[in-house]
C-alpha cells in the first residue's frame, strides 16, 4: 500500500538510477500540427498489442510537444540509429526548431513526419491518452509501419544510465 510516509522515504535519485539500468531503444515521436511539424526524442515507445496492433509511448505532463500530437490524433514513430545521437539530441531540447535541417517524409497514413534514416517507422492514429503520474501513456493503433532496405545492417541507438550506447557491435542469437 502506498502512504503518505512511504511517499516521504521516496528517493528520486535512486528511482531514476536503478530504472536507468534498463537499456531501451529510442525513438522520435512526431506529428504534424497546425500545418507545422513537430516532434519530440522518445525512449519509452513499446509495442503493446497484436490484435488490435497497437504501440504505447509515455510523454511528461510538462511536454509542451505532447499536447500537440494528443490534439493532431496522428504519431508516427520513428526508431533511431546508432548513429543519430545528435538528431536525437536536437529532438531533446525545448523550444528550438527540431525539424530544421532534418530530412522527413509524410507518413502515407497519417501524415505525420517519418524520419530520413531511420530503421523502422510505425505510423499511428491515437487510441486513447491515460493519465499516469507525472506523465501521459498515449496508444496508437498502427495504421502502417516498415523498415528500409539498407536496415538489416544498421545498429539501434540505445539509451542506457542517462546516455546513448555508440554504435557497438550487437552480438547475434546464441548458437544452439
Amino acid at each position: 500500500m502506498y502512504t503518505t510516509a512511504t511517499a516521504l522515504r521516496f528517493d528520486r535519485s535512486r528511482f531514476r538510477d536503478v530504472l536507468g539500468r534498463f537499456c531501451t531503444g529510442v525513438t522520435i515521436i512526431s506529428t504534424v500540427h497546425d500545418g507545422r511539424p513537430a516532434g519530440f526524442a522518445c525512449q519509452s515507445f513499446a509495442s503493446l498489442s497484436l490484435d488490435p496492433p497497437l504501440v504505447s509511448y509515455a510523454v511528461a505532463g510538462t511536454s509542451t510537444t505532447g499536447p500537440r500530437i494528443e490534439r493532431s490524433g496522428a504519431f508516427c514513430a520513428t526508431v533511431l540509429r546508432a548513429d543519430q545521437g545528435d538528431l536525437c539530441r536536437g529532438f531533446g531540447r525545448s523550444g528550438a526548431d527540431k525539424f530544421a535541417g532534418v530530412d522527413w517524409r509524410p507518413a502515407d497514413g497519417t501524415g505525420s513526419p517519418r524520419i530520413a534514416g531511420g530503421l523502422a517507422w510505425v505510423d499511428c492514429r491515437i487510441e486513447t491518452v491515460i493519465p499516469a503520474g507525472d506523465h501521459r501513456i498515449v496508444v496508437g493503433r498502427v495504421v502502417d509501419l516498415s523498415t528500409p532496405e539498407n536496415a538489416d545492417d544498421a545498429l539501434p541507438l540505445l539509451y542506457y544510465r542517462g546516455a546513448f550506447l555508440g554504435p557497438q557491435t550487437v552480438p547475434g542469437p546464441a548458437a544452439a
